[in-house]
């Protein structure tokens, strides 16, 4: 496990809603057509080019839903795959394996897409002091497995959720009424609170950036779709008194000049929200 939120408990409840979903009161198509007692064994095959992701996660279902199947991993989380290639097999009850093969096919595809587009990503900034960081731009109920998918490609979690870090953003601030009030109410409240969390504060142009530094109490400066000019501005003006954050709008055509730009972390939307699914099937043998 690399993450806090990546437990045995939240990974199983994960699993258990996922299950009830599908299977309802019963796989019906496996019960009424596979005996009881049939043994099988199937393979999952990959149908593309990138980073396997899940496989860990696959195991986890397996298990869950029949704790007799046995799984050979034979290509691990972040490994490099090409069409063709076997991830891992599954033996034992073929009732079992049918009733799981579309949970552990969904979650992989998935994890795969991400963690292929966040490696790819990761390319494009290498040699920089940037990190690629995730957003909250996730699918409901499945934000667990999207950023452990975003840790396998080698990026960088954000906050969880809004529960464990503090970050100030453009309608935050204008409803505080600025960014020293936004930043001083906040301050206010942790205290009151007796909450020791990490505040971030979006900046949307160099009168932001200059407000920001003025108030202080922060831990990081997001530079919000600034042109690279404005941000290598911003960047010498904060002269590593605060971490920054180049965030808005940031593509693959335009992330290695941000990158450049002298930020610490680079946050991407695009990582979880649109990404496209790796072709995987499970198959009998």
């Amino acid at each position: 496990m690399k993450a806090s939120y990546l437990t045995e408990k939240s990974i199983a409840e994960f699993i258990s809603r996922a299950l009830a979903e599908d299977i309802g009161d019963g796989d019906h198509s496996s019960l009424a057509s596979i005996p009881n007692d049939a043994q099988n064994q199937a393979r999952l095959l990959v149908k593309g080019d990138g980073i396997l992701a899940g496989v860990e996660l696959a195991g986890y279902i397996f298990k869950q839903v029949d704790a007799d199947l046995q799984v050979e991993v034979l290509l691990q989380d972040g490994a490099e795959v090409k069409f063709g290639d076997v991830a891992l097999t599954v033996k034992g009850k073929a009732q079992s394996i049918l009733t799981a093969e579309r949970l552990v096919l969904n979650c992989m595809q998935r994890m795969s897409g991400i963690a292929t587009y966040t490696h790819y990503l990761n390319s494009l900034i290498s040699g920089t002091k940037a990190r690629l960081l995730d957003t909250r731009k996730t699918t409901p109920n499945f934000r667990i497995m999207e950023k452990w998918a975003v840790l396998i490609g080698g990026g960088v979690n954000h906050r969880f959720g809004l529960f464990d870090m503090i970050i100030l953003k453009d309608n935050h601030v204008d409803y505080a009424g600025g960014i020293r009030e936004a930043i001083e109410a906040t301050q206010r409240y942790l205290k009151a609170k007796g909450k020791d969390l990490r505040i971030e504060v979006e900046t949307r142009n160099l009168e932001e950036v200059k407000e920001a530094l003025e108030t202080g109490g922060i831990h990081r400066i997001m530079l919000d779709n600034m042109t690279p000019e404005m941000m290598r501005e911003a960047v010498a003006l904060i002269g590593g008194r605060f971490e920054t954050e180049a965030s808005g709008g940031i593509t693959e055509a335009t992330i290695a000049e941000v990158a450049k730009c002298g930020v610490d972390f680079i946050s991407v939307g695009a990582l979880t929200h649109s990404i496209k699914s790796m072709d995987l099937s499970l198959k009998a043998y």
